[in-house]
């Protein structure tokens, strides 16, 4: 079974960018180095995607104080199946998690315990889109959250996740579109950054907070 190393080579992939596209390659040297700190973390995958389906649809704030919520109920940092599996509906729903979120949790926790959500082991010997069909199957689990597991985890290098609204409005400023380019559109484009559009990906976000003169970047689910 083969073997994916957690994260790349960060200055191969910004100068083949920076070759690549004159106008990403500006901007790469407006922003300077990304570092991302999560590839060498460990991590659990239960514990990610549970944290992927409580900041889904909220503003990080407000995720981030309902997941400190679960943690008191659970007694545990650690959002586990067992954890998980511990606490009815009714106490979840009382950290303020909506009614189809703690059916995402249960089935999440459930396949967990079968053995059917493969282990952060694991998934260092399978491909991404083996990776994105096997999670997938998990209720509340789309293919934007697996990829950001993908990118935040497993620093995988060529994950663009073209259906993400931050990197759509990168790619509108970089190019400077009238308006954000569709993701089929987006996929098109980001062609010339294979083989490492993960970090495309990193730079469009701070592309777009370093228009907006953001000061504290958003809390992400994987951060």
């Amino acid at each position: 079974m083969a073997k994916y190393t957690r994260g790349f080579d960060l200055t191969a992939a910004q100068a083949h960018l920076a070759k690549r596209d004159r106008k990403l390659g500006a901007w790469i040297k407006r922003i300077g180095p990304i570092e991302p700190d999560g590839w060498h973390k460990p991590f659990e995958t239960v514990d990610s995607l549970a944290r992927s389906i409580l900041y889904q649809q909220l503003s990080g704030k407000a995720a981030a104080t309902i997941v400190g919520r679960v943690e008191v109920a659970l007694a545990s940092r650690r959002l586990n199946a067992d954890a998980l599996l511990s606490v009815d509906e009714t106490t979840l729903r009382g950290c303020g998690v909506s009614g189809n979120k703690v059916l995402a949790l249960r089935d999440l926790a459930t396949r967990a315990s079968a053995g059917e959500v493969p282990s952060a082991r694991r998934l260092t010997g399978m491909d991404d889109e083996a990776i994105i069909e096997a999670l997938t199957a998990v209720r509340g689990i789309g293919r934007w959250t697996v990829e950001m597991l993908l990118m935040f985890r497993l620093g995988r290098p060529d994950i663009l996740p073209v259906d993400d609204l931050g990197v759509r409005k990168g790619a509108q400023i970089v190019d400077q579109l009238d308006a954000m380019p569709a993701p089929k559109m987006l996929a098109a484009r980001g062609e010339a950054w294979g083989p490492y559009r993960t970090l495309a990906g990193l730079y469009l976000w701070r592309i777009v907070d370093s228009a907006k003169q953001v000061q504290a970047p958003v809390k992400r689910s994987q951060d």
